[in-house]
């Protein structure tokens, strides 16, 4: 069973992380999985945006997701956090 202090420390680390590049890999159902990068946008009571790179599409758009902590705490969504200068993962 999932303790409301688990939802507590997500939310709070990926406030601190407001601003920095994530690798992000969601489940979009059976045996499927996306993975794309961007940068957490701003944070919620509820929910968390993430800004996709669009970097290589033919349509330039900005792009939005959101998702909720209970996302993370499931492993629906996995977010990993990358090293603004270097590019390359921090954590887990």
């Amino acid at each position: 069973m999932f303790i409301q202090k688990d939802l507590t420390r997500i939310k709070s680390n990926l406030s601190d992380n407001v601003g920095h590049k994530v690798r992000l890999t969601a489940k979009k159902g059976r045996k499927q999985t996306i993975t794309r990068q961007g940068v957490i946008e701003s944070t919620y009571p509820s929910i968390f945006i993430v800004k996709l790179d669009t970097e290589g599409e033919v349509f330039s758009s900005e792009r939005r997701v959101s998702f909720s902590y209970t996302d993370v705490l499931t492993k629906t969504v996995e977010l990993v956090i990358c090293d603004t200068e270097q590019d390359e993962i921090v954590n887990e």
